[in-house]
C-alpha cells in the first residue's frame, strides 16, 4: 500500500498557473520526475465544437520544457517577443537559416507518423 502511495504523490504537480487569455486557457505545470527532476508542461486548451456529434470538447496541446532547456527557451521567446512588439529583430541575432555554428541537427516531424509504428524499410 505504501508503494502505491508513493506512486500516487510522484504524479502530483508540484506547482501550477493557469491563465485564461480570450478563448484559449493555458495551463503551466511544474512536475517532477522519479529522479525528483523538475520539469515544465505548457498545455493549451481550447474550446471547439465537434458538429457530427453536436457537442463542445477541448482541443489540447502540449509541450515539455526541461530544466536544461529553460535558458534557451526564455530567450528565443523574448526574442521573438520583442520582433512582435516592435517589428525589430534582436541585435546579435542570426535568421535561423544562417546558423552556423549550432551543432544539433533538427529533424521534420510529421504529426500524423507520430504513433504510428516504423516500418521495416525505415530501420
Amino acid at each position: 500500500m505504501e508503494e502505491f502511495e508513493n506512486k500516487e504523490i510522484r504524479k502530483e504537480e508540484v506547482f501550477s498557473r493557469v491563465v485564461r487569455a480570450g478563448k484559449r486557457t493555458y495551463f503551466f505545470d511544474v512536475k517532477a520526475t522519479r529522479t525528483g527532476e523538475n520539469y515544465l508542461t505548457v498545455t493549451e486548451s481550447k474550446r471547439r465544437f465537434d458538429n457530427e456529434q453536436g457537442k463542445f470538447f477541448y482541443e489540447k496541446h502540449k509541450i515539455f520544457l526541461y530544466r536544461e532547456d529553460f535558458n534557451k527557451f526564455l530567450a528565443g521567446l523574448n526574442q521573438v517577443v520583442h520582433f512582435v512588439e516592435t517589428g525589430e529583430k534582436p541585435e546579435g541575432i542570426e535568421d535561423e537559416n544562417e546558423m552556423t555554428n549550432e551543432k544539433n541537427i533538427h529533424t521534420d516531424v510529421d504529426f500524423e507518423d507520430l504513433g504510428s509504428s516504423p516500418k521495416d524499410s525505415d530501420l
